[in-house]
C-alpha cells in the first residue's frame, strides 16, 4: 500500500466566504449610505453656500428670509456644549470602566455592565426631561458657585453680581453648561463600554508579572492596563464627542436659544446646530430650509472630521500594539 499525498484545499470554506461577503457588503452599504447623506446635504445646501459664501460661517445674524444667514454663534455653541460634556464624562467614564474591569467583585460585575448598557439605551428625550426638571434646579447653584470663585476666567463669567443678596437666578438657567451636563450623561455609558471592553482584554500574564514584581494593584493598572487600553480610551472619548456634537432633543429641551456669539457657558442662552435645525425645521420657508440644510451639512462635516481624527489617533496608539501575547 503506497502513501498518497493528501490534496490541500486552497479555497476558503463556504461559510467563511459567506461571512466575508456579508461583512464586506455591510461595510460598503454603510459607506454608501453615509456618502449619500453627505451628497444630499451638499446639493441642498449649495444655493445657500453660493449666496452667502464664507460669510455663512463667519457671521451670527440668522434671518434667511431677509437675506442674512450666519451660523458662527451656533457652531461655537455646538463646540462648547460638546466640550462641557466631554470634560465631565471623560473622567467619570474611565473611572467607572476601571472599577468594573479591575475592582468590582465578580458577582457584581455583570450587573454593573448591564446597568451601563441600559443607560446607553435610554432615549435622549428622557435625559432632556431629567435635565430640565431635576438637574436644572440644582445646577444653577453650581453655576453660581463657579461664577463666584472662578469668575476671573472668561467662560465662567455672567453679567450679574453672584454675591448679591437677591441674585438673578434665571441668568444661570437654560445655559450651555446645564445642557452639557445633560449630554454628558448620555456620553458616559457609550465611552465607558468601549473603555471597559478594552481594559478587560489586557493580557493576564502581564497583569500577573507586574504584581509578581511587587507592584500594587494601582501600580499594575498604571503600568499595564492603561497603556494597553490607550486606544480604547481615545476611541471611546471620540465616540462620545461625536454623540455630543449631534445631540438634539436634550439640548432643545434645556437651552434658551439665542444667536449671540458668547463663550459664557454659565449664562442663560446659546444654541447648537442640531437644536436649531430641530426647532426651526417644521415651519421653515424654502429659503430657511436651504439654510438649515447648509447648517446640517456643516455639522455633518464636523462629525466626519472628528471621526477621521479619532481613527488616526487610535491607529497611532492602538491598544496592545507593543504587547507580546
Amino acid at each position: 500500500m503506497t502513501d498518497e499525498a493528501r490534496p490541500i484545499r486552497s479555497a476558503a470554506p463556504l461559510g467563511d466566504l459567506a461571512f466575508r461577503g456579508v461583512a464586506r457588503g455591510g461595510g460598503l452599504l454603510m459607506l454608501l449610505i453615509t456618502g449619500g447623506i453627505g451628497v444630499f446635504l451638499a446639493i441642498r445646501a449649495l444655493p445657500t453656500l453660493q449666496t452667502y459664501g464664507l460669510g455663512f460661517l463667519t457671521t451670527t445674524v440668522w434671518n434667511p428670509d431677509a437675506g442674512h444667514a450666519g451660523i458662527l454663534s451656533v457652531i461655537t455653541g455646538t463646540a462648547l456644549v460638546a466640550l462641557v460634556a466631554i470634560v465631565i464624562s471623560f473622567p467619570l467614564a474611565m473611572l467607572v470602566a476601571l472599577y468594573i474591569s479591575e475592582y468590582a467583585p465578580r458577582r457584581l460585575r455583570a450587573t454593573l455592565i448591564t446597568v451601563v448598557d441600559l443607560m446607553a439605551a435610554v432615549p435622549s428625550v428622557i435625559y432632556g426631561l431629567w435635565g430640565f426638571y431635576t438637574l436644572q434646579p440644582a445646577a444653577h447653584f453650581l453655576a453660581r458657585w463657579l461664577h463666584t470663585y472662578l469668575g476671573f476666567l472668561p467662560f465662567f463669567q455672567v453679567d450679574t453680581d453672584p454675591r448679591a443678596a437677591l441674585w438673578e437666578q434665571p441668568l444661570y438657567e437654560k445655559s450651555m453648561f446645564i445642557s452639557g451636563i445633560a449630554v454628558s450623561m448620555m456620553v458616559i455609558p457609550m465611552a465607558c463600554s468601549v473603555m471597559r471592553e478594552v481594559f478587560s482584554q489586557t493580557p493576564q500574564g502581564e497583569r500577573e508579572a507586574a504584581l509578581a514584581l511587587g507592584g500594587t494593584r494601582w501600580g499594575m493598572i498604571r503600568a499595564v492596563v492603561l497603556p494597553f487600553g490607550r486606544g480604547g480610551v481615545i476611541g471611546g472619548t471620540m465616540l462620545g464627542l461625536g454623540r455630543a456634537l449631534g445631540e438634539t432633543i436634550a439640548v432643545s429641551l434645556i437651552i434658551s436659544p439665542t444667536f449671540d456669539l458668547t463663550d459664557h457657558i454659565l449664562q442663560r442662552g446659546g444654541n447648537t446646530i442640531a437644536s436649531m435645525i430641530a426647532l426651526r425645521f417644521g415651519d421653515a420657508s424654502p429659503t430657511q430650509l436651504s439654510a438649515l440644510l447648509a447648517a446640517g451639512f456643516v455639522l455633518f462635516l464636523m462629525t466626519v472630521v472628528v471621526n477621521l481624527l479619532a481613527g488616526v489617533i487610535v491607529a497611532r496608539s492602538r491598544s496592545g500594539a507593543a504587547t507580546e501575547i
